[in-house]
């Protein structure tokens, strides 16, 4: 059984933001086909900022965590700031990863960039 930090325990136990955003200004999704693990990232932007950000996840304890992480770094952040949240910067955020969950930091990352690229791509002419 890995060592999990309190703080991975409480985002695993209790996560933030889950569920889904009808009409969703931005959606990525990514999946590790190796773990199983996958992630969709729904976010609402106002004024180049996050205002609502929801996620929803299969996998394991830690991947639910690093979701639950990710959302709450991300809200109120500009979409230039989200961009440049990072797998280190969340896994340091929820005080380490066992070295086997690291992967699931980059799923929760990419998710997020993947929604803020969707987003961007919905909204270019405007």
């Amino acid at each position: 059984m890995p060592f999990y930090s309190e703080k991975v325990m409480d985002h695993f136990l209790n996560p933030r933001n889950v569920g889904e955003i009808k009409n969703a200004d931005g959606i990525g999704e990514v999946g590790n086909p190796i773990c199983g693990d996958m992630m969709t990232f729904y976010i609402k932007v106002r004024d180049n900022r996050i205002k609502e950000v929801k996620f929803k996840t299969f996998g394991c304890g830690a991947a639910i965590a690093v979701s639950s992480m990710v959302s709450e770094m991300a809200l109120g952040k500009t979409l230039e700031e989200a961009m440049n949240l990072t797998n280190s910067n969340v896994a340091k955020a929820l005080g380490g990863l066992p070295s086997n969950k690291i992967h699931c930091s980059n799923l929760g990352a990419e998710a997020l960039h993947k929604a803020i690229e969707n987003y961007k791509s919905k909204f270019k002419g405007e």
